[in-house]
């Protein structure tokens, strides 16, 4: 129907929608140029950490570090998908966007999870603003979930 109204449009506006589509495309290209790097330049460095931990010894000290950069790179290549969807549909798909905030939670989780021993030593306020976050950021990855478990059941649309 959209491409109907297209062909049957004024002859500037089919250029302006190209040209605008053509734009839309660049700028998904070049941001997928730019994840793609940043994810190659995050993997290497995790295996670097990897690697030096292995090498001193001290690979549980540091997996809490690791599984953040693990995180980090998972997160980057599902934003890199998230623009690979968005360039091949021409418009936003609500379910990879979904899986990057879930990353982004259970990382932060990971984060707020490993500094906890140090908090108690911190002021009350910030020991419970601490747990606070925690637990919304807790309730956020269950709803996330949630979602995306109902999203995955529903039948595919003909």
């Amino acid at each position: 129907m959209i491409m109907r109204e297209l062909q049957d449009a004024h002859p500037v506006r089919r250029a302006v929608v190209r040209t605008l589509a053509l734009v839309e495309d660049g700028v998904y290209v070049g941001l997928g140029i730019l994840l793609s790097g940043s994810a190659v330049v995050l993997l290497v460095a995790g295996a670097i950490i990897f690697v030096q931990a292995l090498m001193a010894g001290s690979l549980v000290g540091r997996m809490v570090e690791l599984l953040d950069q693990i995180l980090l790179v998972l997160l980057v290549i599902e934003l890199l998908y998230t623009v690979q969807v968005s360039f091949r549909e021409h418009g936003l798909v609500a379910e990879p966007f979904l899986v990057v905030a879930l990353i982004a939670v259970v990382r932060r989780i990971l984060v707020l999870t490993a500094e906890m021993p140090k908090l108690p030593q911190a002021t009350e306020s910030v020991f419970r603003h601490a747990i606070l976050e925690l637990g919304l950021l807790s309730v956020l990855v269950l709803v996330g979930s949630l979602v995306l478990l109902q999203r995955s059941r529903r039948p595919a649309k003909p």
